[in-house]
């Protein structure tokens, strides 16, 4: 027995070194050794991965690391994003001079790390832990390239954002162009330096499309993101380097920043234990976001239900325009500076400082000499400390027009001070007198009115020996005393238009005007007089149910600012008119495209691109909804005739008359009036009352099914007694999902069969029975553009059948088991 040890155990001990050695050098790339698409680099503690990508169904692959622990590849760098290689002829290799190399069997070179004069030819390549790709100088131990270096569309912990001084590289972010295609997009984030002072910004092609906000020394002024994110972050400031970095706080989640393709900057969270990965904050957010939102001399304020406002002592460089919230034009100064006659500044806390278009900077000055400065000089219009750390120093004035500046809710620490004239301080302190003496007086009078219905009340009391009550005598009277209350609200923020306006605009309500009816009314385009073009919505002038919708809309829509959104433009009240007036969309409505073969055959069709484009549009409208905005809404109505298209095909969410508002903290409510759209309502809505932000998941599952169907849930029938939704989940669970696809499309436009079951599997998701069951927007928008993320199997969908059925499959009573023609009385109020 001791002899048979003695025989085994050199062998054990072989096999254990030689497992270690292998363990050891997985991470490593020596000479004469390659990757292919058959095999990676993994880190040492398996964190990352290097290899050959191949996104979806392409043959175009790309030299990627990922995470490794993710069971979905998202690639974090890229290298060959210029010049894809074939999945099978590429792999990476150190070439003869030392530099990295891919290529294919033909020795084409598709990348380089191109490092010229190499003093050493003995290179290893290594993949860090933290997904750094380094090559080393294997004699002199030295770093000659790393990846960190050269990111492509993400940022992850210990990468810099940013620029070295001394070498000016410029580490940047750049966009994919599409899901598919890897290659450089149209969106770049990057750092840029004017006098000294950083900021980052988000470039679209040539223009600005977002700004952080200037470095105070303490944070970019514009980059709200809370303090609550599982992250520590720095910007780092010196003579070598202006970079932004961030660090994980643990190892059981990892974030990333990415470039989408898209336009929006998102900061991603993986959940390494519940293999989650979920967006956490987006930017730009909201239309306060986008660069020069609100034109020059302005304010953008997200929080105020009219959004832009000049500056004091400025106004709108065209009324028209700003009264139907057209603010791209700006304000102007009403009266010139005249620097002999007492100019002043008025202070504005918690600002973002506006752009560096025409600045002078001082690091010493204090702020009263600041101010010194500035009062000196007459074209000045602004100024504020450089710096805010240590109790403020420094000096930084503006000249000209102020340009970009937001209202920041929190974390806003530096102020503003913009210059006013003479005349304007005088009058902006009698101002102040006057709206001081008014509240006085008002608040004396509504004390002595009180006091006074009080004592009446009691007397009439006492004396019949009931309270006193005031009955309306008619309903039109009830009706008034409605509207008045609407015309008394003071937060609704948009303006007010005249009747006969409107009347004029839309040549008296002409029917060769009408473009749509909604379930209160009649929508209407019309042309101001200054050529703008808008669309009326008319409500029913008998329904007080429509006044309660209008004051709904009015008091939602006018807080919500996002491009995926249609604008509120205005509201008319005169008499029993009930008007709203929105942005006109001039190809209208997603329905009457994607259903056009049976509404319309003069209307083409869209192609699967747009089809795939606006389902994703729709996603990121419902995503600022549930969850970016500062109020959480649940819109209740989501359907195809509820998504307008602009001149350019881009969806925007409209009609939100049924919507609810949601605290923070609230997940779901109930309520006993149930709107909405038969075969758009999940069932615990329908049948229970139950109304989330899953209600509205279901909505939407059901208008991903349409748009891939070119089928109407209402108008669909089928032999076997199925619903559209049903009718997808049989094709699914019998594996002919491609049945489903709207067969005219299929015809005239050849497309990636994959990407539409894909889109179709998500759709499924989301009509799932369970609301707990249907993915999160956050997360949907993740499914709809990573290709390679994996998707979960749907479970049996809510009213897979034209009858319908509760959790354990009974059928739910007569009354409100409905063919999809019919209405659903007492129930629920169709729209």
């Amino acid at each position: 027995m001791k002899i048979h040890w003695l025989i085994r155990l050199p062998c054990m001990v072989v096999a254990i070194l030689y497992w270690i050695a292998i363990s050891m050098g997985i991470d490593i790339l020596m000479p004469q050794e390659s990757v292919t698409f058959n095999n990676t680099l993994v880190s040492s503690q398996n964190r990352f991965k290097l290899g050959i990508y191949c996104p979806g169904d392409s043959r175009s692959c790309y030299l990627s690391i990922w995470f490794s622990q993710i069971s979905t590849v998202y690639p974090v760098w890229i290298a060959n994003r210029d010049k894809p290689v074939n999945e099978t002829s590429g792999f990476l290799r150190i070439g003869g001079d030392g530099n990295l190399v891919l290529v294919d069997e033909t020795e084409a070179i598709f990348w380089s790390t191109n490092i010229s004069n190499l003093s050493s030819r003995s290179t290893v390549a290594q993949l860090l832990d933290t997904g750094n790709l380094v090559l080393w100088d294997n004699i002199g131990g030295n770093i000659l390239w790393e990846s960190f270096d050269h990111p492509s569309h993400v940022l992850i912990a210990g990468m810099k954002l940013g620029l070295d001084l001394r070498s000016g590289l410029d580490r940047s972010l750049t966009s994919w162009r599409s899901s598919e295609d890897l290659s450089p997009g149209e969106y770049k984030f990057s750092v840029e330096i004017i006098q000294d002072i950083p900021q980052a910004i988000m470039w679209k092609g040539t223009s600005k499309h977002f700004r952080t906000g200037t470095w105070n020394g303490k944070d970019l002024g514009g980059l709200v993101l809370g303090e609550d994110l599982p992250m520590s972050q720095e910007l780092v400031v010196n003579q070598e380097e202006v970079f932004y970095r961030f660090q994980n706080k643990d190892n059981s989640s990892w974030i990333m920043l990415t470039m989408d393709y898209s336009g929006e900057g998102r900061y991603l969270q993986y959940d390494v234990n519940s293999d989650d990965l979920r967006l956490l904050r987006a930017v730009p957010q909201d239309d306060c976001g986008i660069y020069g939102f609100c034109g020059p001399n302005s304010i953008c304020t997200i929080s105020d239900a009219r959004v832009c406002s000049c500056f004091d002592g400025y106004s709108p460089n065209n009324s028209e325009e700003w009264d139907i919230r057209i603010w791209s034009g700006g304000c102007a100064r009403t009266t010139p500076f005249n620097c002999s006659q007492g100019d002043g500044f008025a202070e504005i806390p918690g600002l973002k400082m506006p752009e560096l278009l025409s600045i002078w900077v001082n690091d010493i000055m204090s702020l009263e000499e600041c101010k010194a400065e500035c009062l000196n000089n007459c074209t000045c219009t602004a100024y504020t400390n450089k710096l805010i750390t240590g109790g403020g120093r420094g000096c930084l004035l503006w000249f000209g027009d102020l340009v970009d500046v937001r209202k920041l809710s929190e974390f806003g620490d530096q102020k503003l001070y913009i210059r006013v004239s003479a005349s304007e301080l005088e009058l902006g302190t009698k101002k102040k007198n006057r709206i001081l003496l008014i509240v006085l007086t008002t608040s004396a009078s509504i004390l002595l009115l009180s006091i006074s219905l009080l004592i009446i009340w009691k007397w009439r009391s006492l004396r019949k020996g009931k309270p006193l009550i005031i009955y309306s005598l008619n309903g039109f009277e009830k009706f008034r005393e409605q509207e008045n209350q609407l015309r008394s609200e003071e937060d609704i923020g948009v303006p007010s238009f005249e009747f006969a306006t409107l009347v004029k605009a839309t040549e008296n309500f002409s029917p060769m005007n009408k473009i749509g009816e909604g379930g209160f009314g009649s929508v209407f385009k019309g042309t101001l007089s200054t050529g703008q073009e808008i669309a009326v919505k008319r409500l029913s002038k008998d329904s007080l149910q429509g006044l309660e919708e209008l004051k709904n809309e009015l008091m939602l829509i006018a807080k919500l600012q996002h491009r995926s959104l249609v604008k509120l433009l205005g509201y008319s009240i005169q008499g029993v008119e009930k008007i709203l007036i929105y942005e006109y969309m001039s190809n209208g409505s997603l329905d009457s495209y994607i259903f056009g073969g049976i509404n319309n055959p003069n209307i083409p069709l869209l192609v699967w691109g747009r089809r795939f484009s606006i389902i994703a549009g729709v996603a990121r409208g419902l995503l600022y909804l549930h969850q970016d905005s500062r109020l959480r809404i649940v819109h209740r109505d989501l359907k195809a005739s509820n998504v307008l298209l602009d001149s350019e095909m881009n969806p925007k969410i409209s009609d939100f008359g049924t919507a609810r508002m949601f605290r923070e903290d609230q997940l779901a409510t109930r309520t006993r009036r149930v709107v909405g759209t038969y075969g758009y309502m999940a069932p615990e809505y329908a049948v229970s009352g139950v109304v989330s932000t899953k209600s509205d998941i279901y909505s939407f599952g059901v208008l991903i099914l349409e748009i891939i169907s070119g089928k109407q849930i209402t108008h669909f029938h089928h032999q076997e007694n199925f619903s559209l939704i049903g009718h997808a989940w049989h094709l699914w669970l019998n594996e002919r999902a491609s049945e489903l696809i709207d067969p005219l499309i299929e015809v005239e436009d050849p497309f990636p069969i994959s990407e539409v079951i894909r889109r179709m599997q998500v759709g499924l998701l989301c009509v799932q029975q369970r609301p707990d069951d249907r993915p999160t927007i956050s997360w949907i928008c993740h499914m709809l553009d990573t290709e390679g993320a994996v998707l979960p199997q749907p479970k049996r969908p809510g009213f897979h059948a034209e009858k319908w059925f509760d959790n354990e499959g009974e059928q739910l009573s007569d009354a409100i088991a409905l063919t999809p023609s019919e209405e659903l009385d007492n129930l629920i109020e169709g729209r």
